[in-house]
């Protein structure tokens, strides 16, 4: 069996990530979304509204998470943001995983991991 390339998709606002990632996706190339991932995860019934909310008191607005209410407590805040980034990174890493093993298994030549903050 043919091994899957894994690209990751990486850079600064406004240097065409989201361009780059339509054109493959135009291309019938899979790509996972980190951003859209973190969305739906602090989202309405998100994996990590819980763990958000007990971490951030106040942000959990019913089953979501007030996310201009959480980016005044973490922006700012190098300790608060690190505790964040250990609560969503994990979760993002393993939908990765996830989408990767679903590719994997429907045995697509290349996928397509669209990572801001790769490095």
């Amino acid at each position: 069996m043919t091994a899957m390339v894994v690209l990751g998709l990486t850079g600064s606002v406004g240097m065409g990530k989201s361009t780059a990632a339509r054109m493959l996706r135009r291309l019938r190339v899979p790509v996972h979304d980190a951003d859209a991932e973190v969305h739906r995860l602090l989202g309405p019934r998100g994996r990590a509204v819980s763990a958000v909310g007990r971490a951030f008191p106040g942000v959990a607005k019913g089953d979501r998470i007030d996310r201009p209410a959480l980016g005044r407590l973490v922006f700012d805040a190098p300790a608060a943001l690190k505790r964040l980034e250990g609560i969503l990174h994990p979760q993002v890493r393993s939908a990765q995983c996830r989408f990767l093993a679903a590719w994997r298994r429907r045995r697509a030549p290349v996928a397509v991991l669209d990572i801001p903050l790769l490095f």
